[in-house]
Parts: C-alpha cells; sequence; structure tokens
C-alpha cells in the first residue's frame, strides 16, 4: 500500500491507505487552517469483541482498487457538504486489540456541517471502499466482514 499522503485540493486534504499505524496529529495537521470554527475528529479502534464473541485481534485487506475510491467517496462528501477540510485514513494489514483502524476528520465554518460530513464520511467510506476486515476470535472461529 502507498503511504498517506497529502492531496492537492483546497478541501480534500488527506487520503491514504497504508500498513503502518495511523497518526491522529497527522490528520489534524492536514486540516489546520484559520478558517475552521469546527472540527470533528472519528477514531475507529480495534474493539476485544463483536456479537457477543471476544476478539483477539483482526486484519485488514484492501482490493487494488480501494485508495481511488476513498478518493472518490472524500470528494463526493467534500463537494455534498459545506465543508473546508476533509481527511480520510485506513489502515490495512494485522491489527491488535486496541489499533487504530480508521481515522476522518472534517472542518467547517460552523460544527452542524462538520459533525455531518463526518458521519457521511464514516458511513460511505465503510459501505463503498473494498476494505475487508478479518476477525480472530477467542473460541478459535474467525469471520470474514464487508467481504463480497
Amino acid at each position: 500500500m502507498r503511504p498517506v499522503s497529502p492531496v492537492n485540493d483546497d478541501v480534500v486534504r488527506l487520503v491514504g491507505i497504508q500498513d503502518t499505524p495511523l497518526s491522529v496529529d497527522e490528520v489534524l495537521k492536514s486540516l489546520d487552517d484559520a478558517g475552521s470554527g469546527g472540527l470533528v475528529l472519528f477514531v475507529g479502534r480495534v474493539r476485544d469483541h463483536d456479537s457477543g464473541k471476544g476478539v483477539t485481534g483482526l486484519a485488514y485487506s484492501a482490493h487494488p482498487t480501494a485508495l481511488d475510491r476513498l478518493r472518490d467517496v472524500c470528494a463526493r462528501v467534500a463537494e455534498e457538504y459545506d465543508v473546508t477540510g476533509l481527511a480520510a485514513v485506513h489502515r490495512v494489514g494485522d491489527l491488535a486489540i486496541g489499533d487504530l483502524a480508521v481515522v476522518v476528520a472534517t472542518t467547517a465554518a460552523h460544527r452542524g456541517s462538520s459533525f455531518d460530513a463526518s458521519r457521511a464520511l464514516i458511513d460511505t467510506l465503510k459501505a463503498e471502499v473494498p476494505i475487508w476486515k478479518h476477525q480472530l476470535f477467542t473460541d478459535g472461529t474467525e469471520e470474514w466482514v464487508g467481504a463480497p
């Protein structure tokens, strides 16, 4: 996977899929500007349970088109919502409990637009970007989530 890199766009500032730990600071830095009165940040972490089962760890896999799809999602959200900045990064590879799996953030002149855009960004990312989660459970079973 290519590392996260800044995007040459006034609104979409950072988009990436990477196999190294995610940085909230990098996301926040990419969205730093004087015109933003509100910044909404969502951090998705690996939890120790799912559907009533204990989770020991997981791995994310991405389709070769995932980064392009993530860029498309970011561009659509930027067009649809009144935001001044937007960033989205997702992790792939083996992750442990507590690791950051996804970080999305938006900035806007006012908080309402940023809250709405951030929810749309994470929800659309999860629905449309071909990234799949392979969960390992404490009972020895496993499950693929989001796989076609």
